[in-house]
């Protein structure tokens, strides 16, 4: 099978890199090759300069300052650095050691989470309700005196559930809380403001907006109030020492016009996107009898359909679909072969955990492709279901 062949649609995983991105980072990858620390000659000045036009940039999408934006080699490290920086930041020692998340985060929030719980940090993980929603009641009875940081999502990667950033946000900012969210799903994709949402500390990552992987950044908010975050890597004091190392200068320019990009056609994207998710949804409700949507009845990413198919193993499913490339679960954990916790999470049976399928739409999906995916889930599901009968 050849790659013209194969109908993307695990956008949730990785994303095409934009040719328009690739074109932005080649100068870059060869004459401009420079150290944006070597400041001494042209060629770093010239690395800086893109750099720091490509903080601007990011910056701009979310509302930020640019000197909030810090740049990792992804949304992974960023969370890491963001829970443990926090966490053990000098001006946060002794009085406040209680984490808040969900159970459906990613697991760069739920393994940090438990690291800082080995370490004598108090983790509560909130329910979902049968949506993947949270209950805000739920989370401002969570948070008590000593409660540091809430680390909330915004898009869900595996049922693109999207939490409510401002509201979450306000709670966090009456009690005065600090607010962080992975943001690596919604990114360039979903309006954000760190000051109209109340955001203190914000993870992203390109390679979910059509930028290169190994690339992402943190942002941490310099007043009202100002986060205290520990480095986690150190050595030459990068990033305002934040974060040592040499920087990814062709990744950096590229996560900084894809930022651009997704928020200059947000308004038109989206919806094109959301109508292609839908007529997919329409087609496989009206065919495929039983057919369960997870996270159906909350707002959610454009691009995001997870469905399950009683009766109907999805492992099964997919290998009879060579070239249509969907998932199971999320790229990060899919590799274990175990039931999704963020479905368990949401409540469902072992028959609807093993049937459910990741669909997930971006930028380059096409309405022919759409019609095609149809075609091919459909005569994989009535066959399986025939076989199993």
């Amino acid at each position: 099978m050849s790659q013209d062949d194969l109908i993307y649609l695990d956008y949730n995983a990785t994303t095409p890199l934009d040719p328009r991105v690739l074109a932005a980072m080649e100068p870059f990858l060869r004459g401009s090759f420079g150290n944006a620390a070597s400041r001494h000659h042209s060629l770093g000045r010239q690395a800086n300069e893109a750099v720091e036009e490509s903080r601007q940039r990011i910056a701009a999408a979310i509302g930020a300052d640019p000197r909030e934006i810090y740049f990792t080699s992804g949304a992974t490290e960023s969370n890491n650095l963001a829970l443990l920086g926090i966490a053990a930041a000098p001006a946060y020692a002794g009085r406040r050691g209680h984490i808040i998340s969900v159970r459906t985060e990613h697991r760069a929030i739920l393994d940090p989470c438990h690291h800082l719980e080995t370490g004598g940090h108090d983790v509560t993980l909130l329910p979902v309700d049968d949506a993947g929603r949270l209950d805000l009641e739920e989370l401002r009875g969570a948070i008590r005196d000593d409660t540091l940081l809430v680390s909330v999502m915004h898009g869900n990667n595996e049922i693109g559930v999207l939490h409510p950033l401002q509201e979450i946000g306000k709670v966090c900012r009456e009690r005065a809380v600090l607010f962080h969210t992975d943001a690596t799903q919604s990114f360039g994709k979903e309006p954000i403001d760190v000051d109209r949402d109340h955001i203190d500390a914000l993870s992203f990552s390109a390679h979910k907006m059509c930028g290169p992987k190994g690339v992402g950044g943190l942002y941490l908010r310099r007043r009202g109030p100002r986060v205290r975050c520990e480095p986690l890597i150190r050595g030459g004091g990068h990033e305002r020492e934040l974060r040592s190392g040499t920087l990814n200068v062709p990744g950096i320019v590229g996560m900084g016009l894809a930022a651009h990009l997704g928020v200059a056609d947000r308004e038109t994207e989206q919806p094109r996107i959301r109508e292609l998710r839908d007529r997919l949804q329409a087609a496989l409700l009206q065919n495929i009898e039983d057919t369960v949507v997870n996270g159906g009845a909350a707002p959610r990413l454009a691009g995001t359909l997870n469905v399950s198919f009683p009766g109907v193993d999805a492992e099964a499913l997919i290998s009879r679909v060579p070239n249509l490339a969907v998932s199971t679960a999320s790229a990060c954990s899919s590799s274990t072969l175990q039931p999704s916790y963020v479905l368990g999470a949401l409540g469902l049976s072992e028959e609807l955990l093993t049937s459910s399928l990741r669909i997930s739409l971006g930028r380059f999906t096409t309405p022919a492709e759409i019609d095609r995916a149809i075609e091919y889930i459909l005569r994989a599901a009535q066959a399986l279901r025939e076989q199993s009968a």
